[in-house]
């Protein structure tokens, strides 16, 4: 968390800042866990002020700010970070703030509660070799039923630890991952080489149905309330989960079954097991 839906809503969020001038790039010095600056803030600096914001996008669970001169300045999340283009929700947690000059947006703010996201300049060549489709797979919006089924089709793993390997499929993280499989009717222990094509096809149409429907009500913000959108705003999709963090409670499709949760690498896997029958 966030995922490929709070990525992208972030990504939507904060267009405004396209053919804005960098003037100033700041790093504040907190007494926190330090995240991943790259290179070092003078260098960073160097390279990015005065230049322009070209575009903005998406790359698995990061976002990217495309500059005018084809650097990237590469923005991960992980765990808790956000891309804002208003005040954050805490100031103290401000890792990385651009100052603009445009028509639009002001300011472009990176925060992160915790520590563990990154934000790195990266050239061309440095950001094929860090972010290309040999470090990561097709994107989970836009690979297709049959790429899906030949990246998938002979691994042994489960499809849910599978589901969640970046190199193999970008952007799809814990929770979207129980979502896709209970809309799909496929238990998570399921191993990827005992899915027959029909199987492949009904989870990709799930997966775009579920990973559309989540960015249109803006992600998921959870319990502890980190996730928010560009403007500083909670997502809504939360209201809408079928079976992450519902344990005991009533599937929303069979009215029968109840959500349970099992551990599969480390982390928690919720589904209903009477639409997602376990494999024999």
């Amino acid at each position: 968390m966030p995922e490929l839906p709070e990525v992208e809503t972030m990504r939507r969020g904060i267009r405004s800042v396209v053919g804005a001038r960098i003037t100033r790039v700041a790093f504040p010095r907190r007494r926190l866990k330090p995240i991943v600056v790259m290179p070092r803030p003078a260098t960073f600096r160097r390279r990015v002020v005065g230049g322009s914001i070209a575009g903005v996008e998406r790359v698995g669970k990061r976002v990217v700010v495309r500059l005018e001169n084809r650097d990237s300045i590469v923005f991960e999340p992980r765990m808790t970070g956000l891309v804002l283009v208003v005040d954050p929700p805490d100031p103290r947690y401000v890792r990385c703030q651009l100052i603009l000059a445009g028509d639009k947006a002001r300011k472009l703010f990176f925060w992160d509660r915790r520590g563990l996201g990154s934000v790195r300049l990266l050239s061309p060549d440095e950001f094929t070799d860090v972010l290309g489709p040999q470090r990561l797979g097709p994107d989970a919006l836009s690979v297709t039923a049959s790429q899906l089924h030949q990246r998938f089709r002979e691994s042994r793993r489960e499809i849910k630890v599978a589901l969640l390997d970046q190199r193999a499929l970008a952007g799809i993280g814990n929770l979207y991952a129980s979502e896709i499989l209970h809309v799909a009717r496929i238990h998570p222990q399921r191993r990827c080489d005992q899915l027959n094509r029909r199987q492949w096809e009904r989870l990709h149409a799930a997966m775009q149905r579920v990973l559309h429907e989540a960015i249109r009500y803006e992600g998921s913000t959870l319990a502890d309330g980190t996730y928010r959108n560009a403007l500083n705003r909670d997502g809504t999709y939360q209201n809408r989960h079928r079976v992450y963090n519902r344990v005991d409670q009533v599937c929303p499709h069979c009215r029968r079954g109840k959500v349970v949760r099992i551990v599969q690498a480390q982390r928690s896997t919720f589904f209903c097991p009477r639409c997602q029958r376990a494999p024999k």
